[in-house]
């Protein structure tokens, strides 16, 4: 009973694909504590929406780059940015997430720190920022806030 017990023990943690409730939120956690402690580059589970997401702060200057590896399960390696030492994305915070999703009309997205950092939105289309959805008149979920 006890040999059971044990094997069961050192197979909890080792799940090959866990299942998550939230993957986008585990993406920008990922982040935050990857740029927390310095690293270089952050790897999770890619996704087509975490590929949008990582173009869109790309595009912005928030990293530096990004690579898709060719897997069976793909994952997505994100180049961190760094400025002098300190990470170039002082926070990343969720806004819509899957118990309580945020929308906004084109009018009434926010501005973050007075346009200094920028909000992504999906939006019907595609994954932009808050300044870029004002421009092109469409509002959509807000997914989070980056500054």
């Amino acid at each position: 009973m006890k040999a059971k017990y044990q094997e069961w023990l050192n197979q909890a943690g080792r799940k090959e694909y866990m299942s998550l409730s939230d993957p986008i939120g585990d993406m920008l956690a990922r982040i935050k504590n990857s740029l927390m402690r310095n690293h270089a580059k952050v790897k999770l589970p890619s996704s087509k929406f975490k590929i949008k997401l990582a173009e869109v702060l790309k595009s912005e200057g928030y990293i530096i780059d990004y690579k898709i590896s060719d897997e069976i399960k793909p994952i997505l390696e994100i180049n961190l940015k760094y400025n002098s030492g300190n990470p170039v994305i002082s926070s990343i915070e969720r806004i819509s997430k899957p118990g309580r999703r945020v929308f906004s009309s084109a009018e009434s997205l926010p501005k973050i720190n007075n346009g200094l950092g920028i909000a992504i939105v999906s939006t019907p289309r595609g994954v932009m920022t808050d300044i870029d959805a004002r421009k092109q008149n469409v509002g959509g979920e807000i997914i989070c806030k980056v500054f």
